[in-house]
């Protein structure tokens, strides 16, 4: 069960979304879960700041998973972020930042797992 939330100081077309959305599918697999129980959400034109500046190009992307994964394959993630929006969205790996939220109680079609 896990859930990327995208946030972008860049606007994206809806095809870069789709493009974005795609390889987040992808990249989840890393973590050990499966691209069919994956929710994305990007938002772009998002205000960002960082170190007191406003980010042109900058990224902040939570990752939340029911259940925990490891620091090697968290760190495996990060790179995968990062490199696709730097392809995608021309946003530096310096301006991003990715967190990660194990979470023990997840809810879902009208029950918890």
């Amino acid at each position: 069960m896990p859930f990327i939330d995208c946030r972008t100081s860049v606007t994206l077309t809806d095809e870069k979304k789709e493009i974005i959305k795609q390889r987040f599918g992808q990249a989840i697999t890393t973590l050990k879960k499966p691209e069919s129980y994956l929710m994305v959400g990007i938002r772009d034109g998002y205000d960002l700041w960082f170190a007191g500046k406003r980010c042109e190009a900058g990224a902040y992307v939570s990752v939340s998973l029911f259940g925990k994964a490891s620091p090697a394959d968290c760190e495996r993630m990060t790179a995968i972020v990062c490199d696709i929006l730097k392809e995608e969205a021309g946003i530096s790996p310096a301006q991003t930042y990715v967190t990660y939220h194990p979470v023990a109680d997840w809810g879902w079609n009208g029950s918890d797992f």
